[in-house]
């Protein structure tokens, strides 16, 4: 029997448009609202998607400082969260439930 090589799963190689990011991030918050640590890591895979380095740029954060923040072990402030959604042309809204 022959052996078989498994990759790990990445979903930052699978989203290649921004519809594809879109619908990613849209479907990680239908699927666990209440998880920071989830939506964290949804942010940081669209992030490693788009460019960790142009991000670092536009945020004026330092690329290993987004590494951790967005690792989903790290645990990035609100003001992290807004520039790397800004940077990454999201925009963050409030609806009553």
């Amino acid at each position: 029997m022959a052996s078989m090589k498994l990759k790990r799963w990445d979903s930052a190689e699978h989203l290649q448009t921004e519809q594809d990011m879109q619908d990613y991030l849209r479907a990680c918050m239908k699927e666990a609202p209440d998880d920071a640590i989830f939506i964290v890591k949804a942010l940081g895979n669209i992030a490693r998607a788009r460019g960790m380095t142009q991000l670092a740029k536009d945020t004026g954060l330092c690329r290993e400082s987004l590494y951790k923040a967005l690792s989903g072990n790290g645990n990035p402030s609100f003001d992290t969260i807004l520039k790397v959604s800004n940077a990454l042309g999201l925009k963050l809204s409030f609806h009553q439930a």
